[in-house]
């Protein structure tokens, strides 16, 4: 190398660094496309929230109030405790950030599906489930606009094509830690301190974030969380839909958990639970979205009590369903649970015996009820409290609990 050469080569090292010292040790860039959802084989190896790559994000998640918006794979932790590729969104406030860096707003999304394909970060304009992400878009960009960093993973099995452990508390909850882990390897000015909030499955994920992340992640501080429309009472769900005469609702629901929990526990038996006919179309739910399963095809018109063997065979089931109740968790940080009182999805019984459990666990709980809000209208309709209840509890005001006065999502 000539002197020349030389004086060139450290010129642009220079240059690297210092853009380096701006946003972070720089992360590899993803692929353009689909690809990005493809990992490599095998993985690399890295802590949990290591990043396996990003690339600037523009899709229908992106956040316009937003600096810049990110797509990120990382590493997480599936149920069985090995490494695996989850896919994320990350969305960074404009302006200088305070002494410790931004504030920070982890979410977590409802039920949108089970195929991969599904994945928040992967919606389009004229995606299957854009309206509801449309309304997350709304939620979001409210919290980047006031000075929060904003991260929403999409889940094992979202996004990238692998199983989805879908309302399966801890996991979930994980990579939903693991996000802010690897937001802060992208961008370290995203600062340490964080909230939750999360909508439906989200809501179960967000208590269980509250509830495992001092520990999972005690590199972060916990400030409070918030939960709309939080999914529980497993059993009660079951007990509604094994002997109904209709097409219920909650049908596709009920399989998603049901085939979730029999992937990673042996002694759940589907052909022991199921008719031979609901087993033969499973395999729908995986071909499409939410949407898609509630409306059309075998799914959208199958009575309830008839895909169901007579006498089913639950005990395993119902056992772990009860280790994913997040009425049984142990919740320390103010805790803020909104409910619309017509929901159809999540019904609001179950978020007011919810709120008695957690607040007989000692939960400093918040809960409030919205008149004739619908399940996801409840996202718009409390986005003012979720938000003012987070900036309180970054501000570090006391939280009020109303344990000893709750309000009842059925009284006139």
């Amino acid at each position: 190398m000539n002197m020349r050469e030389l004086v060139v080569a450290l010129a642009l090292s220079v240059g690297a660094l210092a853009g380096l010292s701006a946003a972070g040790l720089a992360a590899p860039v993803g692929p353009d496309g689909d690809a990005f959802y493809v990992p490599p084989a095998p993985l690399p190896a890295g802590a949990k929230g290591s990043v396996v790559w990003t690339r600037p994000f523009a899709g229908t998640m992106a956040l316009p109030s937003a600096a810049r918006n990110l797509l990120v794979l990382y590493l997480s932790e599936d149920p069985s405790g090995k490494p695996v590729a989850v896919s994320g969104t990350v969305a960074v406030p404009k302006g200088e950030p305070p002494a410790g860096g931004w504030p920070v707003i982890t979410w977590t999304h409802g039920t949108i599906g089970l195929a991969a394909i599904c994945a928040p970060s992967r919606d389009t304009a004229t995606g299957p489930e854009h309206a509801y992400v449309a309304d997350i878009q709304r939620l979001l960009d409210k919290a980047v606009a006031a000075g929060y960093a904003v991260v929403a993973t999409d889940y094992q099995g979202l996004g990238v094509d692998v199983f989805q452990p879908f309302f399966q508390g801890v996991p979930n909850a994980k990579n939903v830690l693991d996000m802010i882990r690897a937001a802060r390897e992208i961008e370290p000015r995203i600062g340490t301190t964080y909230a939750v909030m999360g909508h439906s499955q989200g809501g179960q994920a967000d208590l269980f974030t509250a509830s495992i992340g001092p520990t999972y992640a005690p590199e972060f501080r916990l400030v409070g969380n918030v939960a709309m429309a939080p999914g529980s009472n497993i059993k009660g769900r079951l007990d509604a839909v094994i002997d109904s005469a209709k097409a219920e609702l909650a049908v596709p629901y009920v399989l998603y958990v049901l085939t979730s929990y029999a992937h990673v526990d042996a002694r759940i038996d589907l052909s022991r639970i199921l008719t031979q006919e609901a087993r033969a179309h499973l395999p729908d739910l995986y071909k499409g979205c939410m949407t898609a399963a509630l409306t059309q095809g075998y799914w959208s018109t199958a009575i309830a009590r008839d895909q169901f063997q007579s006498k089913p065979d639950l005990a395993a089931f119902l056992e772990m369903g009860a280790r994913n109740e997040p009425g049984a968790l142990a919740i320390s940080v103010p805790t803020l649970i909104l409910q619309g009182t017509g929901d159809q999805t999540v019904r609001p019984p179950d978020t007011d015996m919810l709120a008695r459990d957690l607040c007989a666990k000692d939960t400093p709980l918040t809960y409030k009820v919205f008149p004739g809000q619908s399940h996801d209208g409840v996202m718009e309709a409390g986005a003012a409290d979720a938000l003012g209840f987070i900036a309180d509890r970054f501000a570090g005001k006391p939280a009020a609990s109303n344990c000893g006065a709750l309000p009842s999502s059925t009284e006139k």
